[in-house]
């Protein structure tokens, strides 16, 4: 009994040893713990911006004056605005704000230069698309500094007086969908799109390993299924599932947070059950190829860490370099986001979202596709 009670250096030493050929022999698991640290590394570092630049605005320019140019150029110069297109009128900005082709749209009204000359502070318009405050502020905030210094150049001599205490231009800015700033109108709903993602991919990938774990797998062999009803069996009940999580989150959202609903919620619904396929076929797919199910929870963890950092729900989407929002385009949670903040802040219809729809679609059908080859190989 006294040895058993002593320490042993040999015995600790084979059981460190014993660790080190299992940790060997799951690669996976340790691939795992190398790669979600320099993931992070990556992101954190190169991906994540506080303070987006170059943001895609659009001109609505009824004059042509000189000073409306200089005016233009200048805020191009602060290098927070990026002119992507130009519209024809007020109705096709106020689409490419809802569908989020563009945040900003800056109007130069007709007669602008006339009036900057008679000394009637003529107005710039520049409205913005605020449901992600942080994504705007700062641009927004540039703007009335800018404006006091941008026309230096052109008031000189005779019209120095124009450049009084109270500037050349009077700026307004409108900003629509959220005009009070508030964060919890962006961050409640993509939470949806947030718990969404976690829960049926790791629900789904739990739920199929752990039939191969603890051996029932071979009930589903025996059965005259095709692997795709096995599939449709195991998904039906997580999209009902999904579909509470939904309808928990959206009466939370209306009645405690105020959230605006705007638009059409039957659409919304329809655009989520594409969402929750997706996501579900994610699980089924990291099923196939986890051993177990801590596996199974490492691959969810590795996909949802740049989903949601990549994705514009913590961060601004615009703020990222390009490969980082060429990443994030592949996701199926950046299109949601702008899916269901459109439908709820905006009020967008079918044809608004149909741009963020369809990768979604595309995306729910190849990895389906994928899931049910490799559950396939599986059961073979």
């Amino acid at each position: 009994m006294n040895g058993w009670y002593e320490f042993s250096p040999a015995r600790c030493w084979a059981v460190v040893v014993k660790e080190f050929i299992q940790m060997r022999r799951d690669r996976l698991t340790f691939g795992m713990m190398i790669g979600i640290p320099l993931l992070q590394l990556i992101l954190f570092g190169f991906a994540i911006n506080s303070d987006p630049r170059r943001l895609p605005t659009a001109v609505l320019l009824a004059d042509r004056g000189p000073q409306g140019r200089t005016l233009l150029e200048a805020i191009r110069n602060s290098s927070y605005f990026d002119f992507v297109r130009e519209v024809k009128s007020e109705a096709e900005a106020r689409d490419a704000l809802a569908r989020g082709e563009v945040l900003f749209v800056v109007s130069i009204p007709e007669d602008f230069s006339r009036d900057l000359l008679r000394g009637d502070r003529p107005v710039l318009l520049v409205e913005a698309d605020a449901t992600d405050p942080a994504a705007t502020s700062n641009a927004v905030g540039a703007l009335g500094v800018l404006l006091d210094t941008a026309l230096q150049n052109d008031l000189k001599g005779p019209l120095a007086y124009l450049g009084g205490a109270a500037g050349p231009v009077e700026l307004r800015v409108h900003a629509k969908y959220n005009p009070e700033a508030i964060t919890q109108y962006n961050i409640v709903p993509g939470l949806m799109g947030v718990v969404l993602t976690l829960t049926m991919i790791l629900i789904t990938g739990l739920a199929i390993t752990r039939e191969r774990e603890r051996g029932t797998m071979e009930n589903l062999l025996s059965m005259p299924t095709r692997p795709f009803e096995v599939l449709l069996g195991k998904i039906v009940p997580y999209i009902l599932v999904g579909y509470i999580q939904v309808g928990l989150i959206l009466v939370v959202a209306r009645f405690l947070f105020n959230v605006p609903m705007a638009g059409d919620i039957g659409l919304l619904l329809a655009a989520t059950l594409i969402f929750i396929v997706a996501n579900l076929a994610v699980g089924v797919t990291f099923s196939t190829l986890a051993k177990n199910q801590l596996q199974a929870m490492q691959m969810t963890f590795f996909f949802f860490l740049p989903s949601i950092l990549l994705s514009g729900f913590m961060f601004p989407f615009r703020g990222m370099p390009v490969w980082a929002q060429v990443v994030g385009e592949g996701l199926p949670l950046t299109h949601y986001l702008r899916i269901i903040r459109g439908i709820l802040l905006k009020g967008n219809g079918l044809m608004d979202v149909a741009p963020d729809l369809w990768p979604v679609a595309l995306f729910a059908v190849v990895v389906l596709v994928v899931a049910v080859l490799r559950y396939r190989q599986t059961l073979d």
